[in-house]
Protein backbone atom coordinates (compact mmCIF):
# COMPACT_ATOMS: atom_id res chain seq x y z
CA UNK A 1 0.00 0.00 0.00
CA UNK A 2 1.30 3.53 -0.85
CA UNK A 3 1.43 5.84 1.42
CA UNK A 4 -0.83 9.13 1.03
CA UNK A 5 0.79 11.83 2.49
CA UNK A 6 2.08 14.61 0.43
CA UNK A 7 5.29 15.03 2.26
CA UNK A 8 7.37 12.17 4.13
CA UNK A 9 9.27 13.27 7.20
CA UNK A 10 11.53 11.68 9.64
CA UNK A 11 14.65 12.59 11.81
CA UNK A 12 18.06 10.47 12.08
CA UNK A 13 19.09 12.15 14.55
CA UNK A 14 20.05 15.49 14.37
CA UNK A 15 19.72 15.49 11.14
CA UNK A 16 15.84 15.55 9.28
CA UNK A 17 15.08 14.06 5.93
CA UNK A 18 11.73 15.33 4.42
CA UNK A 19 10.70 13.93 1.05
CA UNK A 20 8.03 15.01 -1.40
CA UNK A 21 5.71 12.46 -2.43
CA UNK A 22 3.29 12.71 -4.90
CA UNK A 23 5.27 10.73 -7.66
CA UNK A 24 2.45 9.99 -9.96
CA UNK A 25 2.05 13.61 -10.25
CA UNK A 26 6.01 14.35 -10.68
CA UNK A 27 5.74 15.92 -7.12
CA UNK A 28 3.73 18.93 -8.43
CA UNK A 29 3.72 21.89 -5.80
CA UNK A 30 -0.47 22.25 -5.29
CA UNK A 31 -0.83 23.94 -2.23
CA UNK A 32 -1.50 20.78 0.14
CA UNK A 33 1.48 20.03 -0.98
CA UNK A 34 2.97 23.46 0.45
CA UNK A 35 0.96 23.34 3.19
CA UNK A 36 2.21 19.68 4.67
CA UNK A 37 6.06 21.38 3.74
CA UNK A 38 5.79 24.21 5.64
CA UNK A 39 4.13 22.26 8.24
CA UNK A 40 6.83 19.60 8.78
CA UNK A 41 9.77 22.15 8.52
CA UNK A 42 8.15 24.33 10.97
CA UNK A 43 7.83 20.94 13.05
CA UNK A 44 12.05 20.26 12.46
CA UNK A 45 12.56 24.32 13.23
CA UNK A 46 10.82 24.07 16.17
CA UNK A 47 12.59 20.85 17.39
CA UNK A 48 15.70 21.26 19.51
CA UNK A 49 17.00 17.46 18.68
CA UNK A 50 17.37 18.45 14.89
CA UNK A 51 20.02 20.91 13.39
CA UNK A 52 19.86 20.13 10.38
CA UNK A 53 17.27 19.25 7.49
CA UNK A 54 17.70 17.41 4.16
CA UNK A 55 14.74 18.09 1.40
CA UNK A 56 14.32 15.88 -1.47
CA UNK A 57 12.33 14.27 -3.94
CA UNK A 58 12.33 11.31 -5.72
CA UNK A 59 15.28 9.88 -7.78
CA UNK A 60 13.28 10.66 -11.37
CA UNK A 61 12.19 13.67 -10.19
CA UNK A 62 12.29 16.97 -7.64
CA UNK A 63 9.36 18.70 -8.11
CA UNK A 64 8.25 19.42 -12.06
CA UNK A 65 6.69 22.40 -10.89
CA UNK A 66 3.53 24.22 -9.60
CA UNK A 67 0.34 22.46 -9.81
CA UNK A 68 -1.08 24.38 -13.28
CA UNK A 69 -4.03 22.69 -12.80
CA UNK A 70 -5.06 24.83 -9.54
CA UNK A 71 -4.22 28.38 -11.38
CA UNK A 72 -5.33 28.04 -15.07
CA UNK A 73 -8.27 29.85 -15.05
CA UNK A 74 -7.16 31.90 -12.16
CA UNK A 75 -7.92 36.15 -12.12
CA UNK A 76 -5.40 38.17 -10.93
CA UNK A 77 -7.41 38.85 -7.39
CA UNK A 78 -8.25 35.31 -7.30
CA UNK A 79 -4.48 34.29 -6.65
CA UNK A 80 -3.75 37.16 -4.69
CA UNK A 81 -6.56 36.24 -2.04
CA UNK A 82 -5.31 32.45 -2.29
CA UNK A 83 -1.98 33.82 -1.19
CA UNK A 84 -0.33 30.03 -1.91
CA UNK A 85 3.00 31.78 -3.67
CA UNK A 86 2.82 34.01 -0.38
CA UNK A 87 3.38 31.04 1.77
CA UNK A 88 6.65 30.23 0.70
CA UNK A 89 8.05 32.86 2.39
CA UNK A 90 7.28 30.68 5.47
CA UNK A 91 10.12 28.38 3.77
CA UNK A 92 12.93 30.84 3.87
CA UNK A 93 12.13 31.86 7.44
CA UNK A 94 13.34 28.36 8.72
CA UNK A 95 16.40 28.81 10.72
CA UNK A 96 17.40 26.14 10.10
CA UNK A 97 19.82 25.01 7.19
CA UNK A 98 18.40 23.29 4.53
CA UNK A 99 19.87 20.91 2.20
CA UNK A 100 18.29 20.51 -0.88
CA UNK A 101 18.82 17.08 -2.56
CA UNK A 102 18.01 17.52 -6.22
CA UNK A 103 17.34 14.66 -8.37
CA UNK A 104 15.84 14.51 -12.24
CA UNK A 105 13.57 17.40 -12.48
CA UNK A 106 14.20 21.22 -10.87
CA UNK A 107 11.40 22.97 -12.71
CA UNK A 108 9.19 26.41 -12.36
CA UNK A 109 8.27 25.92 -8.76
CA UNK A 110 10.73 23.25 -8.11
CA UNK A 111 13.77 25.22 -9.21
CA UNK A 112 12.64 28.13 -6.71
CA UNK A 113 12.37 25.82 -3.87
CA UNK A 114 15.50 24.01 -4.23
CA UNK A 115 17.03 27.63 -4.77
CA UNK A 116 15.28 28.51 -1.29
CA UNK A 117 17.43 25.66 0.15
CA UNK A 118 21.01 26.93 1.50
CA UNK A 119 22.48 24.26 -0.07
CA UNK A 120 21.93 22.37 -3.28
CA UNK A 121 23.77 18.32 -3.50
CA UNK A 122 22.61 17.33 -7.03
CA UNK A 123 22.38 13.72 -8.77
CA UNK A 124 24.17 13.72 -12.67
CA UNK A 125 20.44 13.25 -13.81
CA UNK A 126 19.35 16.70 -12.25
CA UNK A 127 17.78 20.00 -14.16
CA UNK A 128 16.91 23.01 -13.36
CA UNK A 129 14.71 25.65 -15.42
CA UNK A 130 12.28 28.11 -15.02
CA UNK A 131 9.97 26.91 -18.20
CA UNK A 132 6.84 29.32 -16.94
CA UNK A 133 7.68 31.50 -20.45
CA UNK A 134 6.16 28.50 -22.15
CA UNK A 135 2.79 29.00 -20.54
CA UNK A 136 2.48 32.42 -20.81
CA UNK A 137 3.72 33.77 -17.46
CA UNK A 138 7.19 34.23 -15.43
CA UNK A 139 8.53 32.66 -12.19
CA UNK A 140 6.15 34.36 -9.19
CA UNK A 141 8.21 32.58 -6.06
CA UNK A 142 11.99 34.13 -6.14
CA UNK A 143 13.02 32.22 -9.97
CA UNK A 144 14.38 35.50 -11.65
CA UNK A 145 15.63 37.13 -8.93
CA UNK A 146 17.58 33.93 -7.36
CA UNK A 147 18.57 32.69 -10.81
CA UNK A 148 19.58 35.95 -11.50
CA UNK A 149 21.57 35.62 -8.55
CA UNK A 150 23.55 32.41 -8.78
CA UNK A 151 24.11 32.43 -12.85
CA UNK A 152 24.50 35.79 -13.77
CA UNK A 153 22.10 38.18 -15.69
CA UNK A 154 23.12 37.25 -19.13
CA UNK A 155 22.74 32.98 -18.73
CA UNK A 156 19.62 33.29 -16.69
CA UNK A 157 18.04 35.79 -19.28
CA UNK A 158 18.33 33.19 -21.42
CA UNK A 159 16.86 30.29 -19.67
CA UNK A 160 14.08 32.28 -18.58
CA UNK A 161 13.21 33.96 -22.04
CA UNK A 162 13.35 30.40 -23.81
CA UNK A 163 12.15 28.14 -20.88
CA UNK A 164 15.35 25.92 -21.39
CA UNK A 165 17.05 23.61 -18.56
CA UNK A 166 21.17 23.56 -17.49
CA UNK A 167 22.19 20.11 -15.83
CA UNK A 168 23.93 19.81 -12.61
CA UNK A 169 27.56 20.10 -13.51
CA UNK A 170 26.37 23.21 -15.34
CA UNK A 171 24.71 24.40 -12.62
CA UNK A 172 27.85 23.75 -10.03
CA UNK A 173 29.82 25.55 -12.43
CA UNK A 174 28.36 28.48 -12.27
CA UNK A 175 27.53 28.14 -8.79
CA UNK A 176 24.12 27.31 -8.15
CA UNK A 177 25.34 23.34 -6.58
CA UNK A 178 27.65 22.56 -4.54
CA UNK A 179 27.99 19.13 -5.25
CA UNK A 180 27.32 16.30 -8.09
CA UNK A 181 26.93 12.83 -7.48
CA UNK A 182 25.18 9.91 -8.28
CA UNK A 183 21.77 9.03 -8.41
CA UNK A 184 22.15 6.17 -5.92
CA UNK A 185 24.41 8.05 -3.76
CA UNK A 186 22.73 11.60 -3.62
CA UNK A 187 20.58 11.30 -0.25
CA UNK A 188 23.44 9.85 1.45
CA UNK A 189 25.67 12.38 0.41
CA UNK A 190 23.17 15.30 1.81
CA UNK A 191 22.82 13.77 4.35
CA UNK A 192 26.43 13.14 5.52
CA UNK A 193 26.95 16.73 4.02
CA UNK A 194 23.88 17.68 6.93
CA UNK A 195 25.26 15.51 9.69
CA UNK A 196 29.02 17.99 8.80
CA UNK A 197 26.64 20.77 9.64
CA UNK A 198 24.90 19.21 12.94
CA UNK A 199 28.04 18.90 14.24
CA UNK A 200 28.28 22.61 14.54
CA UNK A 201 27.45 25.05 17.00
CA UNK A 202 23.29 25.69 16.80
CA UNK A 203 22.91 28.92 16.88
CA UNK A 204 26.30 30.16 15.33
CA UNK A 205 24.98 28.11 12.38
CA UNK A 206 21.55 30.12 12.29
CA UNK A 207 23.55 33.00 12.66
CA UNK A 208 25.51 32.53 9.78
CA UNK A 209 23.17 31.45 7.96
CA UNK A 210 21.10 34.51 8.14
CA UNK A 211 24.21 36.59 7.22
CA UNK A 212 24.76 34.67 4.39
CA UNK A 213 21.04 34.99 3.21
CA UNK A 214 21.05 38.75 4.15
CA UNK A 215 24.48 39.75 2.05
CA UNK A 216 23.21 37.75 -0.90
CA UNK A 217 19.66 39.08 -1.08
CA UNK A 218 20.09 42.58 0.18
CA UNK A 219 23.16 45.36 -0.29
CA UNK A 220 26.12 45.15 1.08
CA UNK A 221 25.96 47.54 3.26
CA UNK A 222 23.22 45.33 5.36
CA UNK A 223 24.88 42.61 5.31
CA UNK A 224 27.79 43.60 6.76
CA UNK A 225 25.87 45.12 9.92
CA UNK A 226 24.07 41.71 9.94
CA UNK A 227 27.41 39.69 9.97
CA UNK A 228 28.79 42.24 12.49
CA UNK A 229 25.67 41.86 14.99
CA UNK A 230 25.42 38.52 14.82
CA UNK A 231 29.59 38.04 15.50
CA UNK A 232 29.19 40.33 18.44
CA UNK A 233 25.81 38.53 20.19
CA UNK A 234 27.48 34.88 19.75
CA UNK A 235 29.76 36.14 21.97
CA UNK A 236 27.38 35.63 24.78
CA UNK A 237 26.69 31.97 23.89
CA UNK A 238 27.80 29.10 25.71
CA UNK A 239 29.06 27.56 22.88
CA UNK A 240 31.37 30.11 22.32
CA UNK A 241 33.07 29.62 25.28
CA UNK A 242 32.91 26.20 24.43
CA UNK A 243 34.63 26.30 21.35
CA UNK A 244 37.38 28.59 22.09
CA UNK A 245 38.40 26.75 25.31
CA UNK A 246 38.21 23.26 23.14
CA UNK A 247 40.49 25.21 20.30
CA UNK A 248 43.04 26.72 23.52
CA UNK A 249 43.00 22.97 24.72
CA UNK A 250 43.45 21.08 21.83
CA UNK A 251 39.90 19.01 21.98
CA UNK A 252 37.25 18.38 20.30
CA UNK A 253 33.94 20.66 21.16
CA UNK A 254 30.92 19.47 22.60
CA UNK A 255 28.19 22.15 21.36
CA UNK A 256 24.67 22.12 23.29
CA UNK A 257 23.05 25.18 21.27
CA UNK A 258 23.40 27.32 24.20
Amino acid sequence: MTDERLVLAEADGPVAVVTLNRPKALNALSPELIDELIAALESFDADPAVRCIVLTGGPRVFAAGADIKAMADAAPMEMLRRGNIARWARITAITKPIVAAVSGYALGGGCELAMMCDIIVASETAQFGQPEINIGIIPGAGGTARLTRALGPYRAMELILTGGTIGAREAMAHGLVNRVCPVEALVSEAKALAAVIAERPPLAVRMAKEAVRVAAERSVREGLEIELRNFYLLFDTADQKEGMRAFIEKRKAAFKGE
